[in-house]
């Protein structure tokens, strides 16, 4: 997934479209008959507008995601078939050579894009292409994002981390791993973007955060209490709040209360396109709400997964629990990777996986430009975690599910042992 990219959230859904197959999937069925010439990838679209969004979502709640992308390879290719999920059709490419053909080809077959229904969560993507604003915000990232500028961060996230587990886990008989992660990587997204570290306003934050994340990989029903209208309902209350910050920010900024260069925010305040123009509110708001979500929701799988796993590898974390395009077709496929339901850093040893084929952060142009980041603060949390404490999973045998992340079907209860510290200095 794309961590810090507001147009590749969608990746999630385990999809990406290239402009041939976007163009004849919309065709109408009608012409299919008389015109031998278009070539459709084999497969079914499911319901009308529903499509097989139904099977999917249960799939991933029932912790068996990968089934849906597995069955249809058998029955329809191992390459390339087509579905329909959330309102739209898709073609989905499967295995190291699609993985191949989508790394190589960025806007030439392949571009990002974003569903209709995000109109009504992200009001700014009416503004632009999805390709677009890909491109601005992979302009915009890498003076904060990359390894040698991430160096100046790590104290912030050490003095995080270190409150975080004095706050939450000191003292502690039994945690849930997963919400806290969440509570973590979400004051340091918070802080690290926008300079907001008041407790007050990251709990008011917190409830329609959730509820924003979970419905934005919905079916787009915008019926009272469905997930799509809680998710527009909460980004409409966050972005009320981000308005706010917005306009303190240009104000401090101003009056030299606040440095152009302390945070994300500042510099997109800041910042102006090829013909000197600033980004309007509106389009600020909706990037940094896209931020929050990249840089929470896969950070906090993945910390998540790193405990329960006991992982001092992180690659096979990764490769156990991150959910893209289609990165089931290669992570949890037995020619790849053997056994690809046992946890097993050997699998890295020596040359490692075959090209394409462990793909959790993305390739070629759409590599993700958070994930040195999200290496970051994965490393600072379980570095402050471990040095303090063991522990043992209350439910050894969890199910994993996805609903939209992947998370324990529990939140991962763990029982804690602090480390017994010798204070004897003789």
């Amino acid at each position: 997934m794309e961590l810090f990219s507001l147009s590749m959230l969608f990746l999630l859904v385990a999809l990406f479209v290239s402009l041939p197959f976007l163009f004849l999937l919309g065709r109408n069925k009608s012409n299919s008959s008389t015109d031998n010439t278009l070539k459709f990838p084999p497969g079914k679209t499911g319901w009308p507008f529903v499509g097989e969004s139904l099977e999917f979502l249960n799939l991933g709640r029932k912790g068996t995601p990968e089934k849906f992308l597995e069955d249809r390879m058998q029955k329809f290719s191992s390459k390339v078939f087509k579905t329909s999920l959330f309102g739209e059709s898709f073609a989905v490419l499967c295995g190291p050579a699609g993985n191949k053909f989508l790394f190589s080809n960025d806007n030439k077959l392949v571009t990002s894009w974003w569903p209709s229904s995000i109109n009504k969560i992200f009001p700014s993507s009416l503004q632009s292409s999805g390709n677009e604003e890909s491109k601005k915000m992979r302009k915009m990232l890498p003076g904060f994002l990359k390894p040698e500028a991430l160096h100046r961060y790590i104290s912030i996230m050490d003095t995080i981390a270190k409150q975080h587990v004095k706050t939450y886990w000191d003292d502690k008989k039994e945690v849930l791993v997963f919400d806290l992660a969440k509570s973590y990587t979400f004051a340091l997204a918070c802080k690290l973007f926008m300079s907001i570290d008041d407790p007050i306003q990251l709990a008011r934050f917190a409830d329609p955060f959730s509820l924003l994340a979970s419905g934005i990989l919905s079916i787009p029903v915008n019926l009272p209490g469905t997930p799509f209208n809680k998710a527009i309902k909460a980004s409409t209350f966050i972005r009320k709040d981000l308005h706010e910050i917005i306009r303190k920010r240009k104000v401090d900024l101003a009056e030299n209360r606040a440095s152009p260069t302390q945070d994300i925010l500042s510099h997109m305040l800041l910042a102006t396109d090829d013909d000197g123009k600033f980004m309007n509110e509106m389009d600020i708001a909706d990037k940094i709400l896209g931020l929050l979500i990249g840089g929470h929701d896969t950070a906090s799988a993945a910390i998540t997964f790193v405990v329960k796993y006991l992982g001092s590898f992180l690659m096979s974390t990764m490769r156990y629990s991150k959910l893209y395009w289609s990165t089931n077709s290669t992570h949890k496929n037995a020619n790849h990777f053997p056994d690809p339901e046992s946890f097993d850093p050997s699998r890295f040893e020596g040359n490692g996986p075959a090209p394409y084929t462990y793909v959790p952060f993305g390739g070629g142009p759409r590599m993700c430009p958070g994930k040195e980041y999200a290496r970051l603060e994965i490393l600072v949390f379980m570095h402050n975690v471990v040095t303090k404490f063991k522990w043992d999973k209350v439910l050894p045998n969890e199910k994993i599910i996805v609903d939209p992340m992947p998370m324990p079907a529990k939140g991962l209860p763990v029982q804690l042992h602090p480390h017994i510290v010798n204070l004897d200095k003789n």
